[in-house]
């Protein structure tokens, strides 16, 4: 079977695990999710060995050190994606919920109760983790999944998959609610994305490149985001030793993540004071630091930046940094070259954080808090299974509830309509 016909039945599989699935209880699929988390730490051994092929071979190759981060599986990598199977088992299956419910003059009882989606495909980079969270997340939410990676992945998703399938074909489950498609040619890419017939949805997860292409292609609604261009902003009221230390959580933790830390703003009227101390603690880090002609006034030996910067998604050690004159100029910024992901503001004061949670319309919008916090298992989604900013259906980190839409539900007493 060549590669369009092999993905049209795995296509053709998930569509009829979906119709299945969606009227399993939760005990069953939460069941499931507890054993799947049992058997990735069985088998951490196996899975860490076929990992280190991947890392080898992209070493080899000369993959980009952000996506090798991305790409690299630990011990503790293995206990969080265990973890992340535990609390999505945890929380409230939203498949059946009543939302809400009112009575018409002519006693009709109208409600929405959320149901899922149907089949999701997952198309993604370097992330072995993505296959374990996306197929926690539709399973649990009652969808079927067909996952994607990447081929510098290819033999640590197999691993991975092979051992969630094999739960499921132990269970009550329909075995083919998670199926991974083996084949690392691209054309496998451009087959899943003309299957609307049998898809519901694309959620791509990766660079920007891998996103448009994915966008430009599908005949299936997707939900993406392009970059991550994250900002935080410096009030004239911010606690400087917090800002320091948020700013290098920020930044540094991790920085070839969409969440990190790219776009630094700073009030002018904090910012003698509080750049020099910034600028000591992040070259000890090792960030190379950018600025605008103010922030260069201060800081003499940093590079200019220049227009490209203010857009820049580095996944890097590097950092821009921008004087503003006020809040307003600091969310003017954030609207000309931010990307809708996630910006914090550090301040002191109340007035001011509304204002900037009010007013910034970015998908997660934080005070006093790191840039990395946007992310579903932080917020307490269980997983996270992509980070929308768009906002027709889901905007910000997407968890169980996201997976589901709803439907109408009505119940009379034999009326009828005039």
């Amino acid at each position: 079977m060549d590669i369009q016909a092999s993905i049209k039945q795995i296509a053709q599989d998930a569509q009829l695990a979906s119709r299945i699935l969606s009227r399993v209880s939760s005990a069953e699929k939460n069941n499931a999710l507890l054993q799947m988390a049992a058997e990735l730490e069985q088998k951490r051994a196996f899975l860490l060995a076929e990992n280190a092929k991947d890392v080898g071979t992209a070493q080899k190759t000369g993959l980009h050190q952000a996506m090798i981060d991305r790409l690299t599986l630990k011990d503790e990598t293995v206990s969080s994606m265990a973890q992340g199977l535990r609390e999505v088992a945890s929380l409230p299956d939203p498949v059946g919920k009543v939302t809400s419910m009112w009575r018409r003059p002519n006693n009709l009882l109208v409600g929405r109760m959320r149901i899922p989606l149907g089949v999701i495909g997952i198309i993604y980079e370097a992330r072995p983790n993505v296959t374990v969270d996306a197929s926690a997340l539709c399973l649990k939410s009652g969808n079927a999944v067909i996952l994607r990676g990447g081929s510098e992945a290819i033999n640590s998703n197999l691993a991975i998959a092979s051992i969630l399938e094999g739960v499921l074909s132990k269970s009550s489950l329909p075995h083919k609610s998670i199926q991974i498609i083996p084949f690392t040619d691209r054309e496998a890419v451009s087959v899943i994305l003309q299957l609307d017939e049998y898809i519901d949805l694309i959620i791509p997860r990766g660079g920007e490149e891998l996103i448009r292409a994915v966008v430009s292609q599908s005949k299936i609604p997707v939900i993406k985001h392009y970059k991550g261009v994250c900002h935080i902003f410096v009030d004239a009221r911010a606690n400087s030793e917090m800002a320091i230390n948020i700013c290098l959580n920020s930044k540094t933790q991790r920085p070839g993540v969409c969440n990190a830390l790219e776009t630094l703003l700073v009030h002018k009227d904090i910012a003698a004071d509080f750049l020099p101390r910034l600028e000591d603690k992040m070259r000890s880090a090792g960030v190379v630091l950018k600025g605008c002609e103010k922030t260069r006034s201060l800081l003499k030996n940093i590079e200019t930046a220049g227009e490209e910067d203010w857009y820049a998604e580095y996944l890097d050690l590097i950092l821009a940094v921008k004087v503003v004159e006020s809040m307003d100029e600091a969310i003017a910024h954030i609207e000309k070259y931010g990307s809708l992901h996630t910006e914090s503001i550090i301040t002191e004061d109340y007035v001011s954080s509304q204002k900037f949670l009010n007013e910034v319309n970015s998908s997660t919008v934080i005070v006093n808090a790191s840039t990395r916090f946007s992310d579903g298992f932080e917020l307490g989604l269980g997983a996270e299974i992509g980070i929308s900013t768009t906002k027709l259906h889901a905007f910000g980190p997407m968890g169980l509830e996201e997976l589901t839409t709803t439907k109408f539900i009505i119940y009379g007493n034999g009326q009828v309509r005039t």
